[in-house]
């Protein structure tokens, strides 16, 4: 006679997220989210040629030991450096200081990056049964990037539902999309994410350079929170709007 109240075996129950972890702050507090969130996570890490491609290699790898991910893959490709017309992959193009002002598209944008990006994200996702996709974009990317606007999210995922399979749900999280870097560190201070270990100049492996747009974007926003970033800069220049107070 069968037992009808057997208890069925204890199978894993959790949730699969692919996180873009880029060795960046953002990246590292996307994965910080989505751990939150109940994900287990997928850590995917691209090196495309970028200055400072090994310390971002260095710190993802850290970040996915630190987050506990059940993977971590990372994808070497040579397309975007091959195709160039950014300082970050053309050693011909100087990595500009910062203009927190401009409204221009700066030398450090990488052509239709993130869709790369996520494409890969998504064929990992897929081929691992997870349900999302988690990038750090966040609101202050707008003016100068184009694929970090909400509108290009919104579409790749529509992209997504039509060209995976009819049994794969796979959202596009960008949790940051509307927020601040001041916002995005907050948060992460919050989760205890291990900033130390996060890598976000444009120019130097070490030290960081203290002057590129992304030092300068990090530095503000730990200056804004009276908080000491924990990584080493050549220069740690105010960026506070209250700098002469």
């Amino acid at each position: 006679m069968t037992d009808d109240t057997t208890p069925t075996t204890d199978e894993p129950n959790e949730k699969r997220a692919v996180v873009l972890l880029s060795g960046g702050m953002d990246s590292a507090t996307a994965a910080a989210v989505a751990r939150e969130r109940g994900y287990e996570i997928y850590a995917l890490h691209t090196s495309y040629g970028q200055r400072t491609a090994e310390r971002e290699l260095e710190c993802a790898r850290r970040l996915a030991d630190a987050f506990d991910a059940a993977d971590f893959l990372r994808i070497e490709t040579g397309h975007l450096s091959a195709i160039g017309a950014s300082s970050l992959t053309d050693d011909e193009l100087d990595v500009e200081d910062a203009d927190m002002e401009s409204d221009e598209i700066p030398t450090s944008y990488v052509p239709f990056r993130n869709a790369n990006l996520l494409a890969m994200a998504v064929s990992y996702a897929e081929a691992n049964g997870c349900e999302a996709v988690f990038i750090g974009a966040h609101s202050e990317d707008f003016s100068g990037y184009p694929d970090c606007r909400p509108e290009f999210f919104e579409a790749f995922e529509r992209v997504v539902d039509v060209g995976t399979k009819p049994d794969a749900e796979i959202a596009i999280e960008a949790p940051f999309v509307e927020c601040s870097k001041t916002d995005i560190a907050e948060r992460g201070l919050e989760l205890e994410v291990p900033y130390e270990h996060t890598w976000s100049c444009y120019r130097e492996n070490e030290p960081a350079c203290g002057t590129c747009d992304a030092c300068a974007y990090r530095l503000q926003a730990f200056q804004r929170l009276d908080v000491r970033d924990p990584i080493a800069y050549d220069e740690r220049p105010s960026y506070r709007e209250d700098a002469s107070t």
